[in-house]
């Protein structure tokens, strides 16, 4: 009965472990860390008969970003005034833009440039 008891306590540790580990990583996703932090996420996604695009912006900051200048390239910008801190957006490139990339400016230093990423086909779902 020993070995039973000690091996339930073994598991249930590290369940406490485990537990602890990944509430501490969602914990850093919903509390701010910094005062000004910006989210990009650029997706592309490529159907047999049309392309494509979004760009979801969170202000991941305790603090309002201010001046947001989006620039989603070949000439194409777009300017935000205001983004709240948790307030998420989600942007599409202009109509015959190659989406290549976005880059992300605004006030207190915030610089972000990121490629476009293609999300994985799964079978059945459309454009696979």
């Amino acid at each position: 009965m020993n070995q039973y008891t000690a091996l339930i306590g073994v598991g249930a540790g590290v369940i406490v472990i485990m537990a602890t580990i990944f509430g501490l990583d969602v914990l850093k996703l919903s509390v701010s860390t910094q005062d000004y932090d910006l989210f990009v996420d650029p997706i592309i996604d490529k159907q047999n008969l049309f392309v494509t695009g979004r760009i979801t912006l969170q202000n991941t900051g305790s603090m309002p970003l201010t001046n947001i200048h989006v620039n989603f390239g070949a000439g194409d910008t777009l300017d935000i005034a205001t983004l709240k801190p948790g307030q998420k957006i989600i942007l599409s490139p202009p109509p015959d833009n190659p989406m290549e990339f976005v880059m992300i400016e605004a006030d207190n230093g915030i610089f972000v440039n990121k490629a476009y990423r293609e999300l994985p086909k799964m079978v059945g779902m459309m454009g696979s």
